[in-house]
């Protein structure tokens, strides 16, 4: 692992932006956190809708802005953390924090796949009554990504605490 930290922070992307100026990296952190909050508030809203919150809210409804807001807050935050990380990807060595957040991150895009491929989601989607099995598929689908992405946001607080 340290070898591939090294590389990050060694490689042309670390050195320029470590020579960039004292503000890029605050930038990097708003962009960020903007991408967080775009992706967690989209999955938010859209997590409670399938743990039943807001039920008289057709799923496509919700669907419709939450789903591209959470796919661009996701690559938002992935790109700017790659960055943040190149400054001193060292560091993180032995952080146990950065050690869960990444496996949740893979979960929590493996997650995405698993749910966009239930036939609970597709029926969801197409706005069909749905029936209680569907909804208890949704609603735990729901509550595993809360608590993936939970994680995957605590993990990142916390990263800087180590």
């Amino acid at each position: 692992m340290f070898e591939l930290l090294a590389w990050v922070e060694q490689s042309a992307l670390g050195d320029a932006l470590r020579g960039s100026g004292v503000w890029t990296y605050g930038l990097l952190n708003l962009a960020h956190i903007l991408g967080i909050g775009s992706l967690f508030g989209a999955i938010l809203i859209l997590d409670l809708r399938l743990l039943g919150v807001w039920r008289s809210i057709p799923i496509p409804t919700i669907v419709r802005p939450t789903v591209p807001l959470a796919a661009g807050g996701f690559l938002l935050a992935v790109l700017s953390g790659i960055l943040m990380i190149s400054f001193n990807a060292t560091e993180y060595l032995g952080n146990p924090f950065l050690y869960v957040k990444l496996p949740a991150i893979v979960f929590g895009i493996a997650n995405v796949a698993v749910v966009q491929r239930l036939p609970a989601w597709r029926h969801a989607l197409v706005g069909t009554e749905v029936g209680s099995g569907d909804r208890r598929v949704l609603a735990i689908a729901g509550a595993i990504s809360l608590i993936t992405w939970l994680t995957v946001i605590t993990c990142g607080r916390m990263i800087g605490y180590w």
